[in-house]
């Protein structure tokens, strides 16, 4: 619908997910379906729920200090003109406003289908960290990769800065205890290390696990 994206998950502000204070968004719906894919409930594109642009923006906006937007799935590319039209929103108020974007498609790939949404979106891409979760050759070594096949493509100066240090850069993980006792978790850490964390903090807690 002309306007609105379908969303999986939106978090306001997250330090995990990049450099600097970002707005974390999760798009629902892809199509490639990664064997091993650890949200493979962003694949339908019929979950999820929408949200208009203009007020994801005002949301977005709305958050001090942000200094950009990470944008996964699900598969962005698949809602690529949304997705170019809500950081164009963002930079009509914050022109200094950073995006990384995630695809399973390589940029070669993404080139190659002369689709005019995905082009836009890739000009107001910063960095785009491509390539599909190849199970066997999953790697934490680097900060938001999963798999070691992933590459980073800076596609403008603005993240510069970043690109001489993020080899350097360790990952972390965020959880968030909400509301109704669900627990939610953002970022990037082996699975044996978040299940210790969650593990440990029931224990001390006395607590159960909601999700």
């Amino acid at each position: 619908m002309a306007g609105k994206l379908r969303l999986y998950h939106y978090i306001p502000a997250t330090q995990t997910e990049g450099p600097g204070l970002r707005a974390g968004l999760w798009v629902q719906g892809c199509s490639r379906h990664c064997h091993g894919c650890a949200v493979p409930e962003t694949w339908d594109f019929e979950a999820g729920y929408e949200e208009s642009i203009s007020v994801l923006a005002d949301k977005i906006l709305s958050v001090p200090n942000l200094d950009g937007i990470t944008i996964a799935g699900g598969e962005p590319f698949c809602q690529a003109e949304a997705l170019a039209e809500l950081i164009g929103k963002l930079r009509e108020r914050s022109p200094d406003f950073s995006s990384i974007c995630f695809s399973g498609w390589t940029l070669a790939e993404l080139k190659e289908l002369h689709s005019k949404g995905v082009d836009d979106l890739l000009s107001k891409t910063d960095l785009l960290i491509d390539g599909p979760y190849i199970e066997v050759l999953a790697s934490t070594a680097r900060p938001l990769a999963g798999s070691s096949n992933q590459e980073f493509h800076f596609l403008t100066s603005r993240l510069e800065g970043w690109k001489d240090t993020w080899g350097n850069t360790k990952n972390k993980i965020e959880i968030r205890i909400m509301p109704d006792g669900r627990i939610t978790a953002n970022g990037l850490l082996s699975g044996n290390i978040i299940h210790e964390v969650l593990h440990k903090h029931y224990n001390d807690k006395g607590g159960s696990k909601n999700g």
